[in-house]
C-alpha cells in the first residue's frame, strides 16, 4: 500500500473520531480549563478541529518556524461556538486529503523541519512526521479533550473503544 492512501485511510478514521468529541463540546465554556497551567476548552477543541490541516504545512512547506511572522496563518484560532467548530475541522480534513491526494511517494519521504527562531526542534522524512506529529499528537490532544469533557458532565464518546457514557 502506498504511503499516501494509508494516510488518507487514517486521516478519515482519526477525523470520525475527532469529530464525535468536538460535537460533545458544550457551548459557552470557552474559557474554562482545569488548572491554571492548562489549556482553555475552546482554544484545545480549535487546536483538534485543526491539526488535521497540518498535512498541508508538511507537504507543501519545508519547514515550520513558529516564530516567522508568515506563520501567524498557521496558528489555531478559537472557534466561536460549535458549529463553527465542526466547520474548522471539515475544513481542515478537506485541505488534508486533497494535499494527500496529489503528493507523491519520493515526497513522502522527503525532509520536513519544525522549528523555532530559525532552530530546528524536530524533523525527519514528512511520513514519519505526519505519522508522529501529527496524528499522535492528534490522538493526544482529542485524548486530552475527552478528560475535559468527562470533568464537564459531558458525554465521552467511544472513540477506540467503548467508553463509560457509550459502548461501540
Amino acid at each position: 500500500m502506498e504511503l499516501k492512501n494509508f494516510f488518507l485511510e487514517q486521516l478519515e478514521s482519526e477525523a470520525a473520531a475527532s469529530r464525535k468529541a468536538l460535537e460533545r463540546v458544550p457551548e459557552g465554556r470557552n474559557d474554562w480549563k482545569p488548572h491554571e497551567r492548562s489549556m482553555e476548552l475552546g482554544r484545545l477543541a480549535s487546536l483538534v478541529a485543526d491539526m488535521p490541516g497540518w498535512v498541508v504545512l508538511m507537504l507543501d512547506y519545508e519547514r515550520l518556524d513558529l516564530d516567522d511572522p508568515s506563520s501567524e496563518s498557521f496558528r489555531t484560532k478559537t472557534a466561536a461556538n460549535k458549529a463553527e467548530l465542526l466547520a474548522k475541522l471539515d475544513t481542515s480534513v478537506g485541505a488534508a486529503r486533497a494535499a494527500l491526494e496529489k503528493t507523491t511517494e519520493e515526497h513522502l519521504h522527503g525532509h520536513w523541519g519544525f522549528a523555532m527562531g530559525g532552530k530546528i526542534l524536530s524533523g525527519g522524512p514528512r511520513y514519519a512526521m505526519i505519522s508522529n506529529a501529527l496524528f499522535s499528537h492528534l490522538a493526544h490532544h482529542r485524548g486530552q479533550l475527552t478528560v475535559y469533557l468527562r470533568l464537564l458532565d459531558a458525554k465521552v464518546p467511544a472513540l477506540y473503544g467503548p467508553s463509560a457514557d457509550e459502548g461501540m
